[in-house]
């Protein structure tokens, strides 16, 4: 089944470079395809995970400001930090 967590951590993985935009895409149509999501939050999920599924099309793509506004609608807020690499 599929939760609001499990997309929140998905997407974060990939802000954070541990997993590519074609896995993301993958796992996104993979999921919206199976359709097992969080009942009273079922039409969120879809939506998102559409959402998600498009971002290797070039006329919907994924910027950060999507990102921010998909991590809204689950119940998250992105933290921007900057760490010095020396």
């Amino acid at each position: 089944m599929i939760t609001k967590k499990n997309i929140a951590e998905k997407l974060l993985a990939y802000l954070q470079h541990r997993l590519s935009s074609t896995e993301l895409v993958n796992w996104a149509e993979k999921n919206l395809m199976e359709g097992c999501y969080e009942d009273d939050q079922f039409h969120t999920i879809r939506n998102i995970l559409a959402q998600l599924g498009l971002a290797d099309v070039k006329a919907f793509g994924l910027e950060f400001q999507d990102c921010e506004a998909i991590m809204q609608k689950l119940g998250y807020t992105l933290e921007v930090k900057a760490l010095s690499v020396a």
